[in-house]
């Protein structure tokens, strides 16, 4: 045998018992199928991997997660999705709307848990939220309910703007703007609906915003805002426009505020779902869990280099002013 073959067969053999240790006969595996790409939301990923841990698993000790990210590109999400049935995964996990429909779409046996900012119901997810039936359970947000909400905090901020705007993603199937707009006429407000669904269409969108002379924006719920905070927020920022949008991370990132739900918690609730049903729970007997806990947070330097005051009452009632 020559000396370089030998160090190979060496060197392959020293790797062998690590690859045993990484998954164990029996260890079941779970299906993590994102759309995002794989550095966008790590704190998220630990809340996921956390209630699963609560719940008795521990990543790379007795459950093993196979991860696939389709990195913002939805036309990805089948061929991902497909690839994750033929392995037999024994749970999908499906932390977005578009992702939620394609696993339900591809498979009909594998359980699947998601996390999404819709109603499951109309999106066509579950049968009911106290019993969703089928093989599909997990975690809503209801963001459309929050939506208004939204608009309503920002009106408190900029009560003399008369024009606003309301972003959504087209390609999201859960775009909803019926309530917006009623509370935009409840409120005397005119509201523009301006779309975007790729990066390319930034631009345009804050160009339209100086042309119409847009006193706000609401950010809408999408998977592909939610990747795209930080730079939504600095556009915000450099265009001089009072934004709103549902994360912490828009906020931090120079947004003036943010209120929606934790999705933090919802990940931690998605993981111990995830768990349950590896303990052998059915996902048609678990209800989808709606997030409780709603968190505001305002960024008091944008405030002041926007000339925007913010009321005593609302600091009060904001879960942190970032400085």
């Amino acid at each position: 045998m020559r000396r370089r073959e030998f160090i190979a067969l060496i060197g392959t053999a020293a790797m062998w018992p690590f690859a045993v240790r990484a998954q164990q006969p029996g260890t079941p595996v779970i299906g993590f199928l994102s759309t995002k790409a794989p550095d966008d939301t790590p704190h998220l990923l630990s809340a996921f991997r956390q209630g699963l841990k609560d719940t008795g698993f521990v990543e790379g000790q007795n459950v093993t997660i196979e991860y696939r990210f389709a990195e913002n590109r939805n036309e990805r999400l089948p061929a991902l999705t497909a690839d994750l049935v033929r392995r037999q995964v024994a749970v999908i996990f499906t932390p977005a709307t578009p992702a939620a429909i394609v696993a339900k779409r591809a498979t009909a046996t594998i359980p699947i848990v998601f996390e999404i900012g819709g109603d499951p119901v109309r999106l066509g997810l579950v049968d009911g939220l106290d019993r969703p039936g089928g093989n599909v359970t997990g975690v809503s947000q209801l963001n459309n309910v929050i939506a208004p909400k939204r608009l309503e905090l920002l009106h408190e901020l900029v009560p003399k703007a008369t024009v606003m705007a309301y972003l959504i993603d087209p390609a999201n199937p859960n775009v909803e703007t019926t309530d917006v707009q009623t509370a935009a006429r409840n409120f005397g407000v005119e509201l523009n609906v301006l779309k975007a669904s790729a990066d390319r269409d930034f631009d345009e969108v804050f160009a339209k915003l100086a042309q119409l002379r847009a006193g706000g924006l609401v950010i809408g719920a999408s998977a592909f805002f939610v990747a795209k905070q930080e730079q939504l927020a600095a556009l915000a920022v450099r265009h001089s426009v009072p934004a709103v949008f549902e994360n912490r991370q828009f906020t931090i990132a120079g947004g003036l505020m943010s209120y929606g739900s934790s999705l933090s918690d919802a990940y931690h609730l998605a993981g111990v779902y995830t768990a349950r049903i590896l303990k052998g729970e059915k996902p048609s007997e678990l209800p989808v869990q709606q997030t409780t806990k709603i968190e505001m947070y305002i960024n008091l330097k944008s405030a002041k280099a926007l000339g925007v005051n913010v009321p005593p009452a609302l600091q009060a009632r904001a879960d942190e002013m970032i400085e």
